[in-house]
């Protein structure tokens, strides 16, 4: 039987928790992180929190000519959301996808096209687009099947 009495702690250890204020503890917890981490990620802020729903802190802007394209993802799907200030221009547009990128031909103007790379592998069918007060969203759902094929290694002698 686990002895459920049993702690690592003395009594004065468990005093000092106790008489702990959380400022304290923050301060020790951080001192110690900065210790074991390298340079580049000691100026991350740990206390944000995690995202539950896997969206990017910050959507991925993508600048063009003209276009500017946010890019996030979430666990099924990947967004694409571009601000269209003329309905007629999203009657004019042409959109197309490949498994990693998405293109938008004939915006802002006819002769223009532009490329945006995803941040995922996404499905060949299933991608909607839908216009709603100056704003173009376009969802595309996530493939989960990862297609690989293993490649034979011939020896030569």
């Amino acid at each position: 039987m686990f002895p459920w009495n049993f702690t690592p702690f003395n009594k004065d250890t468990i005093k000092k928790l106790q008489q702990m204020r959380p400022e304290e503890i923050e301060k020790y917890v951080n001192e110690m992180l900065g210790k074991m981490m390298p340079a580049e990620m000691q100026e991350t802020d740990f206390t944000k929190g995690s995202n539950p729903f896997n969206i990017s802190a910050q959507p991925t802007t993508q600048k063009f000519n003209q276009l500017e394209a946010n890019v996030f993802e979430t666990h099924d799907d990947v967004y694409v959301i571009i601000q269209v200030k003329n309905k007629n221009d999203v009657s004019n547009m042409r959109i197309f996808h490949t498994s990693n990128q998405l293109i938008i031909e004939h915006f802002p103007e006819a002769e223009d096209k532009h490329t945006i790379t995803l941040p995922a592998i996404v499905k060949r069918k299933g991608a909607r687009a839908s216009y709603k007060e100056g704003t173009l969203e376009i969802k595309l759902p996530k493939s989960i099947h990862l297609q690989y094929t293993e490649i034979d290694i011939r020896e030569y002698e």
